[in-house]
């Protein structure tokens, strides 16, 4: 651990050095990779400085105590004081430094696409849907990030059978990923006359966003249709073909955008969530390799596993991965998300520490 930090040091020492070289400077984007590598590594270098000044101080306080028939009885309750103090403090540092080494998601840092679909429960699914979608931008909102809608099918009654959306922020991905999976809803539909709770369940896809710099396609294996754009029930929306369907033909991912008026926009928000789709197979192949380390891991995104169950007449939420539950639902659907995945972060390193040991 110590020779990794002492090479992180240097690393961040040379960062520095060159966030403030002129030369680097004129070219911009070399400038914002490097600032990005400096902000990264600032906590880790912060902690293991303050690691190095305990351990000193806690060194010079017991060679202090070593010679204590120089001391007074009060310097040494004093330093044996300092002693426990300093030692509780070096503990816990060096637990926190083996958290900040840990692997790091490279997309963690991204900004996410979100893609959700009505699953089991016909349009009370897609009512849910439609409940979730306006929890995540009301997340999104009290952290003031930036969101979009990308791709919208909505039903008649005002839910979504699918919608795409995007959330740029620091760190999205890096808190948003959990989300990955079923999420079952147990509460009375406004279509039940009876007063009888039913469940029913939304998949949401989380999806870390990329540019074409980061993943480059080939446009030779892009199949690209338009067709007239379509609202709920079926009905025509315009007699123009704005709506774009892109196939990429390797994978045979599908991807369709008809929201906007224009279809170079359709085209360029179908490109958005084509790429996004297509790293996210990557990362899926990728993690496939290492089933055994994923099954212990929260973030593994299998969208199969119900993850979540949303109780409204208990006003219950209950994360099962975790075991979590909060009587808190009403505030959780207004986004107050951070309890849940501060819970998820804490478990995820926890069995990654186990793994690391």
């Amino acid at each position: 651990m110590w020779k990794r930090l002492h090479i992180l040091e240097e690393h961040f020492n040379f960062l520095e050095e060159k966030l403030s070289d002129p030369e680097i400077i004129k070219e911009q984007q070399k400038w914002q990779q490097y600032a990005r590598e400096h902000a990264d590594l600032m906590e880790t270098i912060e902690s293991y400085r303050r690691l190095q000044r305990v351990k000193d101080e806690l060194r010079e306080a017991k060679e202090m105590l070593g010679a204590k028939e120089n001391l007074d009885e009060d310097m040494v309750q004093y330093l044996k004081d300092e002693i426990s103090r300093l030692s509780g403090e070096e503990e816990r540092l060096e637990e926190h430094m083996k958290v900040l080494l840990l692997p790091k998601d490279p997309n963690d840092e991204k900004d996410v696409i979100i893609e959700l679909r009505a699953g089991t429960g016909g349009e009370e699914a897609a009512l849910f849907a439609a409940v979730l979608l306006r929890m995540y931008l009301r997340f999104a909102e009290k952290k003031q990030w930036t969101t979009e809608i990308l791709s919208s099918h909505p039903t008649d009654i005002g839910g979504f059978k699918e919608i795409s959306f995007s959330i740029k922020g620091r760190g999205a991905y890096s808190l948003l990923k959990f989300e990955s999976g079923v999420h079952r809803v147990q509460r009375i539909p406004t279509t039940e006359s009876g007063g009888r709770i039913h469940t029913s369940a939304a998949t949401v896809a989380v999806l870390p966003e990329v540019d074409d710099v980061e993943l480059k396609i080939n446009p030779q294996e892009l199949r690209i249709d338009t067709f007239c754009s379509t609202g709920p029930g079926g009905q025509s929306v315009n007699t123009t073909q704005s709506a774009v369907r892109i196939t990429h033909l390797p994978t045979n991912t599908i991807v369709s955008c008809q929201d906007e008026k224009s279809q170079l926009k359709n085209r360029d928000k179908a490109m958005r969530v084509l790429r996004a789709r297509i790293l996210d197979k990557m990362i899926d192949d990728q993690q496939k390799e290492q089933a055994e380390e994923r099954k212990s891991q929260v973030g593994s995104g299998d969208r199969s596993e119900r993850i979540r169950t949303y109780n409204f007449p208990q006003n219950r939420i209950t994360d099962h991965r975790i075991g979590l539950t909060l009587h808190k639902l009403d505030q959780v659907l207004e986004g107050e998300l951070e309890p849940i995945f501060e819970a998820l972060i804490s478990y995820d390193r926890t069995e990654q520490l186990k793994q690391a040991r």
